[in-house]
């Protein structure tokens, strides 16, 4: 009734299935809350789809979903999380610029102070405490 796997085919499965999981980590998007929840519900999905199915196509399927709805978790994470700063502004929070070294910008309201921002996501909103304001780190 069950056939064997040959052992070859396991381990190659298991090896594309890893490869899809950390592919979603080295997207560049996966520095906003969308593109995190996108990342993990991915990389959830295509275990959780190779597990079920046993095959490539199974975890591909459970990757696509499981992306989707990553996407959607963190776009309410970040949603909810601008409603901390009073609500988004009808143009949307000013971008800071960049201020030489990597990891400082520029806040986009006078003083225009310089913020070392190494380690925040980008796209993460930010408090300018001395020019009174908030502004998106790019």
């Amino acid at each position: 009734m069950f056939e064997s796997i040959p052992f070859t085919m396991k381990v190659n499965n298991l090896l594309t299935i890893s490869a899809l999981a950390l592919s979603a980590f080295v997207i560049p998007s996966c520095d906003t809350y969308t593109g995190q929840g996108a990342g993990w519900g991915a990389a959830t999905g295509a275990v959780i789809g190779a597990a079920a199915t046993g095959d490539v196509r199974g975890a591909a399927a459970g990757a696509a979903i499981g992306a989707a709805s990553g996407a959607l978790i963190g776009a309410a994470v970040e949603a909810d999380q601008a409603t901390r700063y009073g609500g988004r502004p009808s143009g949307g929070y000013p971008f800071a610029r960049r201020a030489g070294s990597p990891g400082l910008y520029q806040s986009p309201y006078p003083p225009h102070q310089v913020y070392d921002l190494r380690g925040v996501p980008s796209g993460s909103i930010i408090d300018d405490r001395v020019g009174g304001g908030y502004f998106r780190k790019p």
